[in-house]
């Protein structure tokens, strides 16, 4: 992955629709890679970011003048003026005439090229690689994507208060499993333990297959608030030296007695599933 995600496009005729397999093939990777790996360095979906800077520079444009709204909409990679416009005041809160009145951009949130260089660690620890059997998960689950992941902490708060309610319970290990994600970067996320089968499982609780596979293993010594660094350093930096590929399947971190919630501190280990 390249170190500056600018997605840099002059406003000059009309911009060609931009795909996220445009952006895999032209970054080299797959398109789960692509939005994993974005999305773990950035905070943001990889489309998300690129339309809030076609905004963001159609507004630079209106701010100096730009008469012809209509070309800047088709540049932006919409269809239509309303289309532009909707998508600009659901952007910005204002419309795209009222940038072009005020010339000022100072009250605008502009998405500006996003560096991530700082957002790497030098001293990821190697991993080691562990061949895991099938095991079942069942916890507390919902929906998210990269912008709102800041809710994952008040899941973990919801799975310590119900966790004495999930039957058939096998030891004390709580994990945390991303899995079924999609192109906008979207994923469920189960807050959840492992447990001898489902059929006493309460319909409240969520619940995912963990298949057997083939994981690089890292240790993360830090607190838990720092997590976003170390994935992003596996994602962005580890992974791509390393030769391997993500397997298609669930990735998880592993909390064992050494951890302590209420603090966040004790360290936990990120499982990542790989293949050849």
């Amino acid at each position: 992955m390249s170190k500056n995600y600018q997605m840099r496009r002059p406003l000059s005729q009309h911009a060609d629709a931009l795909t996220l397999d445009d952006i895999a093939g032209i970054a080299g990777v797959s398109r789960f890679h692509l939005v994993r790996a974005f999305g773990a360095a950035t905070g943001f979906s990889v489309m998300r970011y690129a339309r809030a800077r076609r905004l963001t520079e159609a507004a630079r444009a209106l701010a100096r003048g730009a008469p012809d709204i209509l070309s800047l909409a088709l540049d932006a990679d919409y269809g239509s003026h309303e289309a532009f416009t909707r998508a600009f005041r659901d952007h910005f809160g204002v419309t795209p005439e009222a940038v072009r009145s005020s010339t000022c951009l100072d009250h605008l949130k502009l998405q500006e090229p996003i560096l991530m260089d700082s957002t790497l660690i030098d001293n990821l620890q190697a991993p080691r690689f562990e061949a895991a059997n099938a095991f079942l998960v069942a916890g507390v689950g919902d929906r998210f994507s990269h912008e709102n992941g800041a809710g994952i902490p008040g899941l973990w708060q919801r799975f310590h208060q119900t966790s004495a309610d999930i039957p058939g319970r096998i030891g004390r290990v709580a994990y945390g499993v991303c899995c079924n994600g999609d192109d906008a970067g979207n994923f469920d996320y189960i807050a959840g333990v492992e447990v001898s089968d489902y059929s006493d499982l309460p319909r409240e609780f969520a619940k995912v297959r963990i298949p057997a596979q083939r994981y690089a293993v890292f240790t993360h010594r830090e607190h838990v608030s720092t997590i976003r660094r170390t994935v992003n350093t596996i994602w962005n930096h580890w992974l791509p030296a390393s030769g391997l590929k993500i397997a298609d399947a669930p990735n998880f971190e592993r909390y064992d007695e050494k951890f302590d919630p209420a603090t966040g501190n004790g360290g936990f280990e990120i499982w990542v599933p790989v293949r050849d």
